[in-house]
Order: C-alpha cells, then sequence, then structure tokens
C-alpha cells in the first residue's frame, strides 16, 4: 500500500479514520497529530502502521479508505495495473507485436506519442550493456553461469 497523507488535512483525516477501526494501540494517541512532522517519532509511527495494515487485506483497506481524502492508493502488480478500471480508461498501456506495455506518456491532443519500434525481447540486451559498463567476459560469463543475470538467445546466422 501506499500511503502519502503528509499534509496536515490529509493525515488529520486518515488518524480520525483509523481511530475509528477500533485497533489495540491505535487510537488518536497513538497516532499523534502534533507529533506528525518530529522526526523522532517516525520510526515509532512506522511500526504502529505496519501492524495496523496487516490486520487486514489490501483490497479491504482500499474499499475502507475510499471516499476519503487520506493519500491511500495500492500498490499493484503489473497484470492488475493493466487491468485497473483508471488505467483501463485512460489507455495507459498498449500492445504492440502480442506484448503488452505502458503507452507514450505525455499524451497531448495535437501531437499524440506513437511506439515507433516493437519491444526488445528480455534479456536482449544484457551482454551489451554489461560490457559497456565495463564488466569483463569472464564477469559477465560467471554472473549468467550463477543466475545473477540472464540473457536473450543469440538468433543463430
Amino acid at each position: 500500500m501506499s500511503l502519502a497523507a503528509i499534509e496536515p488535512q490529509f493525515y488529520a483525516t486518515f488518524v480520525a479514520l483509523v481511530s475509528s477501526l477500533g485497533v489495540d494501540g491505535l487510537g488518536a494517541d497513538d497516532l499523534p497529530l502534533a507529533q506528525q512532522m518530529e522526526k523522532a517519532q517516525w520510526p515509532i509511527l512506522r511500526e504502529r502502521l505496519v501492524a495496523m495494515f496487516r490486520t487486514r487485506r489490501r483490497d479491504e483497506w482500499v474499499g475502507f479508505f475510499s471516499g476519503h481524502e487520506v493519500c491511500f492508493a495500492p500498490v499493484l502488480s503489473m497484470p492488475e495495473a493493466r487491468r485497473h478500471p483508471h488505467n483501463v480508461a485512460r489507455g495507459t498501456f498498449t500492445t504492440v507485436e502480442g506484448v503488452e506495455q505502458p503507452a507514450p506518456a505525455p499524451r497531448f491532443s495535437r501531437t499524440p506519442g506513437a511506439i515507433a519500434n516493437p519491444p526488445r525481447p528480455a534479456g536482449a540486451d544484457t551482454i551489451r550493456a554489461f560490457t559497456e559498463w565495463g564488466l569483463s567476459s569472464d564477469e559477465i560469463a560467471t554472473l549468467l553461469a550463477d543466475g545473477v543475470i540472464a540473457s536473450a538467445p543469440t538468433p543463430e546466422t
């Protein structure tokens, strides 16, 4: 989950909502408004919030915070992000040569973006990139053999 209730009004709404849950150790006194910006308190607040978020599933929290201005959003997997109604409505993803990927952004009405080339296969540039970054052939071979990196098979000529 992503929580960014940084501005005082969002944090106050967040604390009020959380206090209404009745979760032990998470009343308004446990997430004090006055201590929101005190860095020394952040580790304690973080522990309390982690414990609180563990009491429900992600989608339950989405429902709980829905309709409230607390700067909260679920963190979605890529398949979930592709299907999310907001992203579908905005055309956030596109398919090029059978590969679903992010659409060009930003989008302008007079100069729409376009994808010029199909996506490269995963790992197609691994060897070249590591070579350009200064790794030797032996170092790259060791990383490949150990499964640390992967490379797409090269087409036979």
